[in-house]
């Protein structure tokens, strides 16, 4: 497909123009959809497609992965807790009946959706990629328009392969200069969210830009447009460049050969252009980034690591103050306390926010020869990652330092697959959310960078991981 490249337009305005298909006089309009990824919890979606006795129209453009409900420990072949086997069995069975392929746990290319598809090369630029997750936005790494969509939603596309949409505002997010030294994506996500507030990218597609995001490899980008979903955004996007194509080329899915070349040429058009015009713009400079951890129950909260959590008596804003009052007390956090006296009760390194190679090797850079004081879980991104992580010998590290190497899935970052954080325990994790109960009821979530958890992992409480890198990184 040749992507117009009228002068004036941004990246989310070209990929709008290209799929859509008709506007209604409300403003919404129809879009054709590329690739539509569906998972365990799709099956409220295929029970409506039953119950109208309909058809899957492009079974051709939908795959499948087990990812959310399957256990990471224990048999996947005879899985112990009955409802979970029944709904890891829902989704073999209504691939199967449509005709849809499955990355399923008989596949040795299982792993989570928002990993499965970047690494197959499903994920393309250019390409309009729904799923019933929040975090589709991952995708976006690659420059394409990838969104979540709710249980009905996906059942229009099952059926029809569109879907309706009001076009999102536009915004522009700008990090210039250089990451410091033990600086990750995830420590410039959470900077952004910090700055801009859980909401304060509501209603907008968001595009990345700057040298520090151009510096991002592919892997740190999909944990940027991962948590463009935690400032409120329908979307983050990151336009395609030379990363993105040496990183897509020889992928399983991707173009081959001579098709290739020609895609690139059509990928390359995919960037805004010079004088277009953004709804929102916001600057931030890569060396005032330090690195971050969340202290309460929205992502919005956090603060580099040297900083204390607030104090709700000195907060002027009465109904601000009541939900520090109401934060802390359910963390278990006095007010003003320095962050690196919070002490953590067991780590957890995976979800498709940080599960992937670059995030397992950011972690054990620094767990290598140590050992860990809490307990804790590292599950990789998919069953190719984990493979990989076992050939460069990760796996020995993780388990030499006393943490428990999994299969790879979903896994605590939701904890409906049953592996929870106790109620009252604080997990030191490298996932999306913290909202109360995220990983289990009563649990307290600090969201933070791979190689963050490994410090609060080898120190027992969070820690700043820069003194524990030294020597260890050029």
């Amino acid at each position: 497909m040749a992507f117009d490249v009228t002068r004036g337009l941004t990246l989310f305005d070209k990929l709008w123009r290209a799929h859509e298909i008709v506007r209604r006089d409300d403003g919404e309009a129809l879009l054709f959809v590329d690739r539509h990824y569906v998972h365990e919890g799709s099956f409220h979606a295929f029970d409506q497609i039953a119950r109208r006795g309909a058809a899957v129209a492009h079974p051709e453009l939908t795959f499948g992965v087990a990812d959310h409900y399957v256990p990471t420990r224990g048999s996947r072949t005879t899985i112990a807790n009955p409802e979970i086997a029944r709904m890891v069995r829902q989704l073999d069975d209504n691939t199967a009946k449509h005709g849809i392929r499955l990355f399923g746990l008989s596949d040795p290319r299982q792993g989570i959706v928002h990993v499965v598809g970047p690494e197959q090369g499903l994920t393309l630029p250019g390409l309009l990629i729904v799923c019933g997750d929040s975090h589709t936005s991952t995708h976006g790494a690659l420059g394409a328009y990838a969104f979540g969509i709710g249980a009905s939603e996906v059942a229009h596309v099952l059926a029809t392969q569109t879907i309706w949409q009001r076009k999102p505002k536009r915004m522009r997010i700008t990090v210039d200069g250089k990451l410091g030294s033990g600086i990750a994506a995830k420590d410039m996500a959470l900077a952004i969210i910090a700055r801009i507030g859980a909401d304060g990218a509501t209603g907008h597609a968001i595009e990345y830009a700057g040298s520090a995001v151009r510096g991002l490899s592919i892997e740190g980008r999909l944990t940027l447009c991962n948590l463009s979903i935690e400032a409120g955004a329908r979307l983050g996007l990151v336009a395609p460049d030379e990363t993105t194509f040496a990183y897509l080329k020889g992928r399983p899915f991707a173009p081959a050969g001579a098709a290739f070349e020609r895609a690139v040429e059509d990928w390359s058009a995919l960037r805004s252009d010079d004088d277009a015009d953004f709804d929102s713009e916001i600057s931030l400079a890569a060396a005032d980034i330090a690195p971050i951890v969340t202290w309460g129950t929205s992502p919005e909260d956090a603060l580099p690591i040297d900083g204390r959590v607030p104090d709700p008596a000195r907060e002027p804003n009465e109904a601000r103050a009541q939900y520090l009052r109401e934060a802390l007390d359910y963390m278990g956090i006095a007010p003003g306390a320095q962050l690196t006296d919070i002490a953590v009760d067991r780590v957890f390194i995976g979800s498709c926010t940080n599960s992937r190679i670059e995030d397992l090797r950011a972690a054990a850079a620094v767990l290598a020869g140590r050992t860990s004081k809490v307990a804790g879980l590292v599950s990789a991104g998919s069953s190719l990652v984990k493979q990989q992580a076992e050939q460069e010998g990760l796996d020995a590290i993780f388990r030499e330092a006393g943490l428990e190497w999994a299969e790879s899935g979903c896994s605590m970052c939701v904890g409906i697959n049953g592996d929870l954080v106790a109620s009252g325990e604080r997990c030191a994790s490298t996932t999306n959310r913290n909202f109360r109960g995220r990983q289990g009821p009563g649990a307290r979530t600090h969201l933070m960078s791979p190689a963050m958890v490994a410090a609060a992992a080898v120190t027992g409480h969070l820690a700043d991981v820069r003194p524990l890198l030294a020597g260890r990184m050029p």
